[in-house]
C-alpha cells in the first residue's frame, strides 16, 4: 500500500515504477490531455478492499475516488462507474466507494456501480460490458498509474482498443489535498450477508488466472 499524501511509499511501489510498470507523471497527463478532447460519457473505476475494523477508507480508495471526482468536475468525464464485489472483506467494493463518492460531493445520478468484478481485468471487463449495455459509448478506465498500465494490454486485446486510458495525476491529488475531506459513512449499505472470502473460495491457481483475466464470464451483461 501506498500513501498519496506524501507519508510513506512501499518498497514494492518503488519497485514497480523503476521496473517502468507504471505511466510516468509526463505519460499520464498526456493521457489527460488526449481525454480532455473525447469526453468519457462514463469512466470504470476499480475497487480495493474496504476494511470495516479501520471503519474508514484507505488512501488508494480516497485517490481513485477523488480522482474521479475531479474528472467529472472538470469535464472529462459525464458520468462514474465503480466496479468491485465483496472479494477479501464482506464489504461491496463498488458500493463503498460510490458512498463515498456521493459523500464528497458526486452527483448520485451520475454515479454507476458493478458489483461482480474479483480482480482488476474483470473490474474493466464487466464495467465495459455493463456500461454498454446501459447505452453508455465513450468509455474511460480512471485509476492509478501502476494499475493502467498493468491493465493496459488486456484493455486493448480483451475489452475494446476504444477505451480511454486515464492514469492519476498524483500532483493534480496534491493541489486538492486541502479541500479534500473524509466523510463518515455508513458501510452497512454496502455488506455482502452471504460473503464468502476470495481465499477460501478460490485456490491460490484460480486466482492467478483471475488476476490474468482468464476466469471471466463472457455471459455477464449480455
Amino acid at each position: 500500500m501506498y500513501l498519496f499524501r506524501g507519508k510513506t511509499v512501499s518498497f514494492i511501489l518503488i519497485f514497480l515504477v523503476l521496473c517502468g510498470c507504471s505511466y510516468s507523471s509526463k505519460t499520464s497527463k498526456r493521457m489527460l490531455d488526449s481525454s480532455e478532447q473525447l469526453v468519457c460519457d462514463i469512466i470504470i473505476v476499480p475497487g480495493i478492499p474496504f476494511d470495516s475494523a479501520v471503519g474508514k477508507w484507505g488512501d488508494i480508495m480516497k485517490a481513485r475516488v477523488y480522482w474521479s471526482k475531479y474528472l467529472l468536475d472538470n469535464g472529462v468525464a459525464r458520468n462514474v462507474m465503480y466496479s468491485g464485489s465483496s472479494v477479501y472483506t464482506p464489504y461491496y467494493e463498488a458500493r463503498i466507494m460510490a458512498l463515498y463518492a456521493e459523500a464528497i460531493g458526486i452527483n448520485k445520478k451520475n454515479i454507476y456501480t458493478e458489483t461482480l468484478a474479483k480482480h482488476s481485468t474483470e473490474n474493466i471487463y464487466y464495467g465495459y460490458r455493463k456500461a454498454k449495455k446501459l447505452g453508455f459509448k465513450k468509455i474511460g478506465l480512471a485509476t492509478d498509474p501502476f494499475q493502467a498500465k498493468m491493465l493496459s494490454s488486456f484493455v486493448q486485446k480483451k475489452v475494446s482498443p476504444e477505451v480511454e486510458i486515464i492514469p492519476i495525476i498524483f500532483d493534480t491529488l496534491k493541489a486538492m489535498e486541502p479541500q479534500m475531506i473524509d466523510p463518515a459513512i455508513d458501510y452497512s449499505k454496502a455488506y455482502n450477508k452471504d460473503f464468502v472470502p476470495i481465499t477460501q473460495s478460490e485456490n491460490f491457481w484460480q486466482r492467478m488466472q483471475g488476476t490474468m483475466g482468464n476466469r471471466i464470464d463472457t455471459s455477464a451483461y449480455k
